[in-house]
């Protein structure tokens, strides 16, 4: 309430408290991988200020904005489902609301109550657990089973510096690296060295769930083969079974052949049956020796090829997935704005906006306990739950909540009933009075 010298009577005068910051996830061009939230896995926004006298409001909670790489897809964590899938800068979703600041005594002025002493509390901000899985953008994948000489091909198209080893998976996550397809060409695109798949991996096995979520945002495929082996038209099979058992649209994407380790006794021999063979497929192959660096047999002509494929500069400015995805459901109780269920022996009340009343309420005002009352009425939920078949001293379980319920109606039917009762008594004694008084008179005239 106002106090100051000369105003005996200030009336309300507190002010709304400020609302808590919301958390905002958006694309960062910088970065690449999801590597910095391994140790800092809890965020949290900036909380409101309480509301001061002579009306102040209180200071609104910092927003906190979370940047991640281009194409990270947010699920939530218990129920799995998509939230957003993020891929250009100018994407923005938020994924956690800040709380509502409460309001002030000064908002429950009326006519006839001039000094409420009812005021509300802040609304609790939003948690939630998110999972965030990176699906890498690239211009170019290479793909190829494990040893194929896929991060070898990377190194010699590009200045990239991958992991290279004689043995199957030296690859454990994804390398980038840029082509300089020549001064008077602008494109520079983003080559992709995934992880080696095996057979099976379309249900786990080996790297292949990490292997085929990347594999989606790829503009080109180059699937590299080792052409030393005893059949490399079978390798190249498996690796296009995986790829329809994971996603059949991914066979329809350009994909290019390449045959590498020609510089292994007995490979050259055998690179025109190996081309024949892929062209049955509808597929283009080009031969190359990887292992010689920048300079190696056939590079310059995968370099051609590849630039022939791949779309002009302005195309390739852009993501390769134009528009992402942001999902937005329909709360059915949010429409109906609440719903009442049997929870074992207590009745459930849900709703956004009974919910929020009751961490809005302070239950010991007596004043903000008899609004909270008569807000329970005024949306129809007293009625709610007696069609449910609640009845007083059953409990009542809203949000974090719970009560014991006195129905109001019922209480009443049980006053009028006591005094209808009592009134019956009351005639009824009376009754015998009056006979006996009557008793009375008659034998006093006899």
């Amino acid at each position: 309430m106002r106090r100051e010298s000369h105003v005996p009577r200030g009336g309300p005068d507190g002010g709304d408290g400020g609302r808590g910051g919301s958390i905002y996830v958006s694309v960062d061009t910088g970065q690449t991988t999801l590597r910095d939230f391994e140790q800092k896995r809890r965020l949290q926004a900036g909380e409101g200020g309480n509301g001061g006298n002579k009306k102040s409001h209180g200071k609104a909670g910092k927003d906190l904005e979370i940047g991640v790489p281009p194409g990270t897809a947010i699920f939530d964590a218990v129920s799995g489902d998509l939230i957003a899938d993020i891929v250009s800068r100018e994407q923005r979703v938020m994924i956690v609301k800040g709380g509502r600041g409460g309001l002030g005594n000064a908002h429950f002025v009326t006519s006839t109550h001039q000094a409420p002493r009812h005021a509300q509390r802040g609304e609790p901000g939003e948690t939630r657990e998110v999972r965030f899985e990176l699906r890498l953008i690239a211009d170019v994948g290479l793909v190829g089973l494990p040893n194929a000489g896929k991060s070898t091909t990377l190194a010699a198209l590009t200045a990239a510096q991958p992991k290279i080893g004689d043995y199957p998976f030296t690859t454990l996550e994804p390398n980038l690296g840029v082509i300089e397809l020549g001064l008077e060409d602008g494109r520079r695109p983003t080559v992709a060295d995934l992880p080696g798949l095996i057979e099976g991996a379309s249900m786990g096995a080996g790297l292949g769930f990490a292997f085929l979520r990347h594999a989606s945002r790829t503009r080109i495929l180059v699937h590299v083969v080792d052409a030393s082996t005893a059949d490399p038209l079978r390798d190249a099979a498996i690796i296009r079974e995986e790829l329809a058992a994971h996603n059949p649209a991914l066979l329809e994407k350009t994909t290019l052949v390449v045959l590498n380790k020609i510089d292994r006794p007995g490979v050259r021999e055998r690179l025109e049956e190996l081309r024949t063979g892929f062209s049955a497929l509808g597929l283009k192959s080009i031969a190359c020796s990887a292992l010689g660096g920048a300079l190696g047999e056939g590079i310059t002509d995968l370099r051609n090829e590849l630039a022939e494929l791949l779309p002009d500069a302005e195309t390739l400015a852009l993501p390769t997935e134009p528009a992402g995805v942001v999902v937005h459901r329909i709360d059915p109780i949010a429409v109906s704005g609440f719903e009442v269920s049997r929870d074992g022996e207590s009745y459930r009340v849900r709703g956004k906006a009974i919910e929020r009343l009751v961490h809005q309420t302070d239950f010991a005002r007596d004043e903000s306990a008899q609004r909270f009352h008569h807000e329970l009425k005024r949306q129809g939920i007293e009625s709610a739950l007696r069609k449910a078949g609640c009845r007083a001293g059953d409990t009542v379980v809203i949000g974090e909540l719970s009560l014991e319920w006195e129905d109001p109606d019922e209480a009443d039917l049980l006053n009028t009933a006591d005094a209808a009762e009592a009134s019956d008594l009351d005639l009824e004694e009376l009754g015998e009075t009056l006979e006996e008084a009557a008793v009375g008179s008659s034998e006093g005239s006899q």
